[in-house]
């Protein structure tokens, strides 16, 4: 008896909780807390001109510590094309490598072998070396790279940090860091900087690889595979970790100016799924999106959110002059008038395009004299006028995902899973 009572007992107590939740639930004054909002897939202002004027100076490609390529010089009618050909990175789909622009105009970039290559922007082959071992190779490992003088700076997966000459590709010297890293690197005040698996962000002397210090942030227990990303200003380096928390810190001493959270606690629970953008730096800002169909612009000072709009994206942004440039998931390029945060124009520039099944997503994109070039992950390449937003090109760079496009000396580089394209 004494056992059937409890029973009833907590059977009526489980049926009472959950009818008091099904009150608030349907109760019309309850607020949502990190309510999830729908991706916006309608134009607004689709025949608005944006005025531009501000073409970029210099290499913003090369050594860029902003992330922000503005509005490249560049033209092209994509007649002339060649490529240069290495072997195949299988994990291309789910990372982002980036090309190393290095200020003696030489390209270097890796391959699926963890070899590394040196060629001239026309693809001459200046050198080639592979600094792993046997087992390593087979882990094919993905590297990011910054440059500090006459030196490459190299960071990998696997957790090696190595300097190599640039000159030769000769070894300087190599070390083991602890977990491996997933971000972009940066160089400031003579470290190289980059966050790791463990959302921690380590700063290497250039000179002979010791760690100069960290700084450790929130980190769930299951590793998201979205590369992460960092911008530096002055003595300030500023990165976002894989649950959303942008971070400044002193690169002097690893020490905290300011942290700000984007997403709720319950991030946490499915930090795997979040994907933020690069961050980027402009008009003291920090602005970067996600694929929650977060848009956030912060104050490079004091991390206060500045605006906040609904573009469900996980590509970089671009800033020119007061206005923001993205691209949805669903193929909507958004412009917004940064002085307000107010959504000035969106164009759907898949409305030429057929698109079964939503299977068709742009990858990156670029603006260079006026014109937005995004690429697909269809290996196809859309040219749009930034002005008026209308299509001008429709180009067929490979069969499968192409990356962001970059600009550097005279050309347009396109990278592919097992090639660098070069449009001229």
């Amino acid at each position: 008896m004494n056992k059937f009572f409890l029973y009833l007992v907590l059977l009526l107590f489980l049926s009472n909780c959950g009818f008091k939740d099904k009150k608030v639930e349907e109760n019309p004054n309850a607020i949502t807390l990190f309510e999830k909002s729908k991706p916006i897939e309608q134009e607004l202002n689709p025949t608005l001109n944006i005025k531009i004027s501000t073409i970029t100076k210099g290499e913003p490609f090369l050594s860029s510590n902003s992330n922000n390529s503005g509005n490249s010089d560049f033209n092209s009618n994509f007649e002339n094309a060649f490529s240069y050909k290495f072997s195949t990175i299988d994990q291309f789909k789910f990372n982002q490598p980036e090309i190393l622009f290095t200020e003696d105009n030489s390209l270097v970039f890796f391959t699926g072998k963890g070899e590394i290559f040196k060629t001239s922007t026309d693809f001459e082959e200046y050198w080639k070396v592979n600094h792993y071992t046997k087992k390593e190779k087979k882990l094919k490992p993905i590297l990011y790279f910054a440059q500090s003088g006459s030196d490459i700076l190299v960071l990998d997966n696997l957790s090696k940090v190595y300097s190599i000459k640039l000159e030769t590709g000769e070894l300087n010297w190599n070390i083991e860091s602890k977990v491996g890293f997933n971000s972009n690197a940066k160089i400031i005040k003579n470290s190289v900087v980059a966050v790791d698996f463990d959302n921690v962000i380590r700063a290497f002397s250039v000179k002979d690889g010791k760690e100069l210090w960290n700084f450790d942030t929130d980190n769930p227990f299951i590793k998201s595979q979205k590369k992460l990303s960092l911008v530096t200003k002055g003595e300030v380096v500023f990165f976002i970790n894989s649950i959303g928390d942008v971070t400044a810190l002193n690169a002097n001493d690893g020490s905290l100016v300011w942290q700000t959270p984007t997403q709720s606690t319950l991030i946490f629970q499915d930090a795997f799924t979040l994907e933020n953008s690069d961050i980027i730096f402009a008009n003291d800002t920090i602005y970067f999106s996600n694929n929650r169909n977060e848009f956030f612009a912060i104050d490079a000072r004091s991390g206060v959110l500045k605006y906040k709009q609904t573009i469900n994206s996980s590509l970089r942004p671009t800033v020119i002059e007061d206005y923001v440039f993205s691209i949805s998931k669903e193929g909507f390029l958004f412009v917004i008038d940064d002085k307000t945060g107010n959504v000035l124009r969106i164009t759907n520039i898949f409305k030429n395009i057929e698109n079964k099944k939503n299977q068709i997503e742009p990858t990156g994109f670029i603006l260079a004299q006026n014109k937005i070039y995004v690429s697909l992950n269809n290996g196809k390449l859309i040219k749009l006028n930034a002005v008026s937003g209308n299509e001008e090109g429709f180009y067929k760079i490979g069969k499968s995902k192409i990356n962001r496009p970059n600009v550097f000396d005279d050309g347009m580089f396109i990278l592919k899973s097992n090639a660098i394209i070069k449009v001229e």
